[in-house]
């Protein structure tokens, strides 16, 4: 069945192209609104158009993705940390370096490919066959914790969840500079870069998704802090670029702007990405009702490397 999405132009998207407009607002790439444009899968006010289409404003937008093809993910015998596990969800604290779906560049390995062999048939369908049972995503190199369906009934009332930020989530991350506060909030929405569309950036009001993200200084570095973040939000990469926009890119990050130091050439081996860990989630179990906190430890050399910096940086 496919999903289907109403939008209304407003006055302040008058002039803009169909396709970045629809690129912006569902979070895809322009090859992907084209590609959705060709099928047919797009209509203005009841009519197909084309992607140079200008906006007038006040139109009526209706947009249907078909089910995504099934994946040729297979069942693979990769070792889990499973945190928790019921006949409605599976809590997996995520190694970094591993993606969360199959994709290009990726085809096998994943945690898809890992629950497929741990969970068998008993997997979410909502997502498709390309993405069972996921919910939510992190970064192929942010480590921790998230929670996986394994019916139809939980994936709904998680997704549920998300939407209305009744499910929490705490990051640590160790980013470059001192913060100038102990802590502090960061509302600025993301978007697509407007040119490298691998990369999310800050935009404009109205142009992009409402990102926010609260902050909290835990140890202070001199060169170097260890922050813990919440998210009120969880757009793509979100806590990554809030805070390469306050100046304070994560260390590790080559995408943000926090690789190349000193430090990391000095102690290259600790490093596999940015500093980034999905270190607690809450939420409401979707069959019993009850509230649920999972932890999980920090990673090896995540440690190691905040033993150095309390070493050798305080």
């Amino acid at each position: 069945m496919a999903e289907r999405f109403s939008l209304t132009a407003t006055v302040q998207d008058k002039g803009l192209r169909l396709d970045k407009y629809l690129s912006d607002h569902l979070d895809v790439t322009r090859s992907a609104v084209e590609r959705l444009l060709e099928e047919g899968a797009v209509t203005v006010a009841g009519g197909e158009t084309a992607k140079n289409y200008r906006l007038r404003g006040g139109e009526q937008i209706t947009v249907e993705i078909a089910d995504p093809t099934p994946a040729e993910a297979q069942p693979e015998d990769i070792p889990l940390d499973i945190v928790y596990e019921d006949g409605n969800i599976v809590v997996v604290n995520k190694p970094q370096g591993m993606v969360v779906h199959p994709a290009a560049g990726n085809p096998t390995g994943t945690l898809v490919n890992a629950l497929l062999y741990h969970c068998g048939d008993s997997l979410s369908g909502v997502g498709g066959v390309a993405r069972p049972g996921i919910v939510h995503r992190i970064d192929k190199d942010t480590s921790g914790l998230l929670v996986v369906a394994k019916s139809d009934f939980a994936h709904n009332a998680l997704a549920e969840q998300l939407k209305t930020h009744t499910v929490s989530r705490v990051y640590h991350a160790i980013a470059l500079g001192n913060f100038k506060e102990d802590r502090g909030t960061v509302n600025k929405p993301i978007n697509r870069h407007p040119v490298d569309r691998k990369r999310m950036a800050i935009c404009r009001v109205g142009e992009g998704r409402e990102a926010i993200t609260h902050y909290t200084v835990l140890e202070r570095f001199g060169q170097f802090t260890h922050v813990e973040c919440r998210l009120e939000t969880g757009r793509t990469h979100q806590i990554r670029v809030h805070l390469s926009s306050l100046g304070h890119p994560l260390l590790g990050d080559p995408v943000y702007g926090g690789d190349g130091t000193r430090f990391q050439s000095l102690h290259k081996t600790l490093f596999a990405g940015q500093f980034l860990h999905a270190a607690e989630l809450r939420l409401i179990h979707p069959r019993t009702g009850q509230e649920m906190h999972f932890q999980a430890p920090l990673p090896q050399n995540f440690n190691h490397v905040l033993e150095i910096l309390r070493k050798d940086y305080t």
